[in-house]
C-alpha cells in the first residue's frame, strides 16, 4: 500500500465500521503528511474507566510490516466482533489506537529515517545521556507522538519493526555504554509481557539466537533516544519493541502468513491489559 492507499484504507475503514471505531490525526510528517490513527472502542472518542492501548508501525520507513499487519489486525476486529470473544473483550474493554505509519516520509522513499535524515527511534529524550533536549529542533514525528502521550493516558504499547524476530523490553541502553542485561523497575512484567507474545507467536518462541524469542534491549545492543524507555519512564507506559519479520521487506504474497503467525500474539497483548488489570 502506497501513503495514498494506507489512508484510503483507513478512511474506509472508519466508514465500514462506524460503531466502534474513529479517525483522528496526531500531527503530520516533516513533508506534511497527516500521522493517521484508527480508535477501536465500543464508545471511541470517550473517556472511560477503561485502559488505553496504542499499536505503532512503519517507524523505519523501510520496515513496512507493521504498517500492513496493523490494518489487517483492524479489520479482524471489526469483522470478528460479536462473534469471536477476543475481539469482543478488546472492544468493550479496551480503547485501543492504531497508528499504522510514523513514518511515510521514509516509506515512500524506502529509507530508514524520516524526511531530514533523522532516526526517529534515536529523536525522545534519554535518561542516560542528553540527546535533542532542544524541542523545538525534535522532529514533528516525535513531538507528535509526545504530545499523544500527554493527551492520552496509554497502559500498554508496541512498535512493529522487522529485521528480526524477537519481542524487546527495557531497558534499551546501560549508564555506562556497556552490553548487558539491564532490566528497569517492572522488569518482571516486561518479561512477562514479552514472553506472551512471544509463545502466542507461530514460531518466535523457538529462536535460537534469543531465549524464549525475547530479549532486553540492553543485553541485545544499546540504543539511546529510543521510544520504548521515554514511553515508560515519561508516560508511565509499558512499550515491548517488536521485530515481526526477519525480512524487512518481504513480498506481498507473504503478508497473510506473516500476519498468520502474528495474529494471535497481537491481539492477546492487547487483551492482557485487561485480563492482567494493568490500570
Amino acid at each position: 500500500m502506497t501513503n495514498d492507499d494506507l489512508e484510503k484504507a483507513m478512511k474506509d475503514f472508519t466508514k465500514r465500521c462506524s460503531k466502534i471505531s474513529r479517525l483522528y490525526s496526531i500531527g503530520k510528517s516533516v513533508n506534511g503528511f497527516p500521522l493517521w490513527v484508527i480508535e477501536i472502542s465500543d464508545r471511541p472518542g470517550e473517556v472511560e474507566a477503561e485502559p488505553a492501548f496504542k499499536y505503532i508501525g512503519n517507524v523505519h520507513g523501510d520496515e513496512p510490516v507493521g504498517r500492513e499487519l496493523l490494518m489487517r489486525l483492524a479489520n479482524w476486529i471489526c469483522d470478528n466482533y460479536g462473534k469471536d470473544p477476543l475481539a469482543k473483550l478488546i472492544v468493550e474493554n479496551v480503547h485501543l489506537h492504531i497508528l499504522p505509519s510514523l513514518n511515510p516520509d521514509g516509506f515512500s522513499v524506502r529509507k530508514r529515517n524520516n524526511a531530514n535524515n533523522v532516526d526517529l527511534n534515536r529523536d525522545f529524550p534519554d535518561q542516560f545521556f542528553p540527546i535533542n533536549e532542544d524541542l523545538s529542533l525534535r522532529q514533528p514525528e516525535t513531538t507528535a507522538i509526545m504530545t499523544w502521550l500527554r493527551e492520552i493516558r496509554f497502559t500498554a504499547s508496541a512498535t512493529l519493526h522487522g529485521g528480526a524476530l524477537v519481542a524487546n523490553f527495557p531497558w534499551d541502553g546501560t549508564d555506562d555504554k556497556r552490553k548487558y542485561y539491564y532490566g528497569c523497575p517492572d522488569d518482571q512484567t516486561f518479561r512477562f509481557l514479552a514472553r506472551l507474545y512471544s509463545k502466542s507467536h507461530r514460531n518466535m518462541s523457538f529462536s535460537k539466537e534469543f531465549e524464549e524469542g525475547i530479549t532486553n534491549g540492553a543485553s541485545w545492543y544499546s540504543i539511546y533516544g529510543g521510544m520504548q524507555d521515554w514511553n515508560y519512564i515519561h508516560g508511565g507506559c509499558f512499550e515491548l519493541t517488536l521485530e515481526i519479520s526477519d525480512n524487512k521487506w518481504p513480498r506481498a504474497s507473504e503478508l497473510p502468513t506473516i500476519w498468520e503467525y502474528n495474529r494471535k500474539s497481537m491481539l492477546n497483548l492487547v487483551a492482557s491489559i485487561v485480563k492482567l488489570s494493568m490500570f
